[in-house]
């Protein structure tokens, strides 16, 4: 709301913690410390505009890859 805007992909959920150069109004940190991991100790995903809604978060679950089952699979914000 600050910004008037959604980080860009490219400036990702670390615009969260870290002012991007372009973003007027920033009034962070808007986190109390980094970026959390997923569950399995990887980045979470992050693409604005989404795919599958406005802003796409997502885990590409345990294997840190597309696709997959069980624990593989990928879990988004859409889903």
């Amino acid at each position: 709301l600050d910004v008037g805007r959604f980080p860009s992909t490219s400036e990702g959920l670390e615009a969260l913690v870290k002012k991007p150069g372009n973003a007027a109004g920033w009034n962070g940190p808007y986190l109390k410390s980094e970026v959390p991991m997923d569950p399995w100790s990887n980045e979470y995903q992050y693409k604005y505009p989404g795919e599958h809604s406005e802003v796409d978060i997502f885990t590409y679950g345990a294997n840190g890859t597309p696709g997959g089952e069980g624990e593989d699979r990928d879990v988004g914000n859409w889903k």
